[in-house]
């Protein structure tokens, strides 16, 4: 024997009937949702980009995976909460992973291991690792039909690192080196646009401006030149070759700005009557905003830039039990019209929303596993991880506006519909599977597998 088979073995009685546990349930998965990111990667075609994208330079004739089959295998097992590349040791005879990327079940070669799949991540040199960050937003701008005015948000999100990896920088604030990948999104959709790694360090001007110069070229290749583009961060992204650029090229944007003597001194008077207001007032906190115009000595023109004006009681520190008025000021420039008001809360602060979306790429996704040495290698982690999030995001688009799970974050999605045990048969001309009679989803779950499948002309 090559193989030993594993005994029944029995637990505690319940109800007074015997409980006997054995491993003989037949060909099963606990992954039933692969099946809808089956559909979702029909539906988008983001893993055939990426293979497309992927240098190969294997003998075809003794070829045993093809470069689709490893790029939604690794996608696919990312999605399902699968974060190492080793994991795919444990998936290569998986019934569903070999469905969900074009094998049979039963019949089916095993899928590529580990090792295969870290030769996937680690064969792209620079520039075909450009070519597939490139590729995300191709993506993007054919998945996510156009309007008339889309914003743009740009941050990044700090990922520690596991070693002696490339571009890996000591981040004081974080206390420890690391990466601080740049995440661009698309606010409408919340759909990512594009992931680029680089080190944990304040991203310098002509940093951002390249980003954003190329980023903006490429979306208008596909969408009409009527679509307005707005850029939108944090005072990290508004440099002033950002702006000049932006501004010579007919794009928008809306930045945080420090605050300095300047500014403050712009809007002392402003201060000082709001004081007035809360004082004789009875209420906890007020607000204003006023915008002006302000030339930094670093500027090679004005700007328009919007102060949000806020004065509250805080405890004193100088003297235990008693408060005192506060003003908190805080500033953007922007190039866009309309009020203050409407600048800073209805655009600007509603960037907030993109933490949700790194949260997401990065905490649910495990898009900070960048354990490669090369940083060539971890840029394309990154894309293969973006990947994992346009499937995701296309089985939650998929779900019913009335449904809880609408709005889901990418776990509960997982918890909820992906780890689902399913029994899987294969026959001479079909393949069954079997979901739990009790999936408390099963409705959901029908609902959004036969809402991916494409239209057939």
């Amino acid at each position: 024997m090559t193989e030993a088979t594993l005994l029944p073995f029995d637990l505690p009685a319940v109800q007074r009937k015997k409980l006997t546990v054995d491993f003989d349930g037949g060909n099963q998965s606990s992954d039933a949702g692969l099946l809808l990111l089956r559909q979702a990667e029909t539906k988008l075609g983001v893993c055939r980009r990426l293979a497309q994208k992927m240098p190969d330079q294997r003998d075809q004739s003794r070829v045993d995976h093809t470069m689709v089959e490893l790029v939604m295998s690794r996608v696919a097992a990312i999605t399902c909460g699968y974060k190492d590349g080793n994991d795919l040791n444990r998936l290569r005879d998986d019934p569903l992973m070999k469905v969900a990327v074009g094998r049979c079940p039963e019949t089916g070669e095993p899928l590529a291991s580990q090792s295969t799949i870290s030769r996937l991540e680690n064969a792209p040199r620079k520039v075909e690792a450009a070519r597939l960050t490139g590729a995300l937003v191709d993506q993007f701008c054919c998945s996510v039909k156009p309007g008339k005015e889309e914003i743009l948000d740009i941050d990044d999100a700090f990922c520690a690192a596991h070693g002696g990896q490339q571009l890996a920088f000591w981040n004081a604030h974080q206390n420890e080196r690391g990466f601080s990948p740049m995440h661009i999104y698309h606010v409408r959709s919340g759909a990512p646009v594009v992931a680029i790694l680089r080190s944990a360090k304040t991203p310098a001007g002509t940093e951002v401006r390249t980003v954003v110069k190329h980023v903006t070229r490429r979306i208008r290749t596909h969408w009409p030149k009527k679509t307005r583009l707005i850029w939108r961060g944090d005072s990290h992204y508004g440099r002033h070759e950002v702006m000049d650029w932006a501004e010579n090229n007919d794009v928008d944007y809306v930045f945080g700005l420090p605050g300095n003597n300047v500014l403050d001194t712009m809007v002392a008077k402003t201060a000082d009557y709001l004081r007035i207001d809360h004082a004789f007032g009875s209420k906890a906190k007020m607000r204003c905003y006023t915008s002006f115009e302000y030339r930094a000595g670093s500027w090679s023109r004005s700007r328009r830039v919007v102060a949000r004006l806020e004065v509250s009681l805080q405890p004193d520190p100088n003297a235990e039990g008693c408060m005192r008025q506060e003003v908190d000021v805080r500033y953007v420039v922007t190039s866009l019209k309309g009020t203050a008001r409407h600048i800073y809360e209805d655009v600007y602060c509603q960037r907030g929303q993109m933490e949700n979306l790194i949260k997401l790429h990065k905490a649910q996704l495990a898009s900070d596993r960048t354990s490669c040495h090369s940083a060539t290698a971890n840029q394309v982690r990154l894309v293969l991880h973006t990947a994992a999030f346009w499937l995701m995001l296309a089985v939650r688009s998929a779900i019913p506006d009335a449904s809880p799970l609408a709005k889901a974050e990418f776990a509960t999605i997982r918890e909820r519909l992906i780890k689902i045990g399913a029994r899987v048969i294969e026959h001479v001309a079909r393949i069954r599977i079997h979901l739990p009679t009790s999936c408390p989803d099963s409705q959901l779950f029908r609902h959004i597998a036969v809402s991916l499948v494409p239209a057939v002309p």
